[in-house]
């Protein structure tokens, strides 16, 4: 499965472009890497699935959303995809960026409701040890590297502005990526990389999972 490199020339076209009438005029060559796009996603699915429990593959349309943004432009100029993992027992979930000299892998947990980032937070404040063990860990480490996420400037109500682990509780997010360049997503072995990159997190997003699937006392919620 190989994403062809003809794809950022269109991305890049369409940056130029980025109006209705180009768009239409240009939808069939479009649809044809939209497929492209889609094939990998969901041959991807099907590898994960030897390992995980991915229930679906999402791939975001190509139309922005404007209503509330002061760009107006209509189209995105980028491909998202996204794997979501079978919920209630599994949590966080992968996504992948392609854009021209903005390529990525996320995983982890972009936007946590209230109540899983409260309790992310208390358990890191109540022991880090196990969260930390498996972030620093160098199977991990080495591919995903450092967390990252936009974190609060203080700490969040209820928390020791002096606790040890205050840098990770004043995290809003809880995620790791990595970069690629254009010419890497277009070799053949590209969806190799991802793949291992994807299982190489399981440690972490099944740590989060139970986390998020159990109380205060770890008595289970589903």
């Amino acid at each position: 499965m190989i994403i062809s490199n003809k794809i950022y020339g269109f991305l890049k076209k369409l940056k130029v472009n980025n109006n209705r009438e180009w768009f239409s005029e240009n939808k069939s060559t479009f649809k044809l890497y939209q497929a492209d796009v889609k094939n990998f996603g969901e041959e991807l699915k099907i590898r994960l699935n030897k390992l995980d429990s991915v229930d679906r593959f999402k791939l975001f349309r190509i139309y922005r959303d404007v209503r509330f943004s002061k760009n107006k432009t209509p189209f995105k100029t980028h491909f998202g995809l996204t794997w979501h993992r079978l919920k209630p027992q599994n949590r966080g979930g992968y996504y992948l960026h392609i854009a021209p000299g903005n390529n990525f892998l996320a995983c982890g947990f972009w936007d946590p409701n209230p109540k899983d980032l409260k309790r992310i937070r208390q358990e890191i404040s109540y022991d880090a040890h196990e969260f930390k063990n498996i972030i620093n860990h160098s199977t991990f480490k080495s591919v995903w590297g450092e967390i990252k996420g936009i974190e609060l400037k203080t700490a969040p109500r209820g928390f020791e502005k002096n606790h040890p682990e205050i840098k990770l509780i004043r995290k809003k997010q809880f995620i790791f990526s990595i970069e690629f360049s254009n010419k890497e997503v277009c070799n053949k072995e590209f969806i190799d990389k991802v793949e291992n990159a994807f299982n190489k997190a399981r440690p972490y997003l099944d740590y989060m999972s139970e986390l998020l699937t159990t109380d205060d006392n770890g008595e289970s919620i589903i």
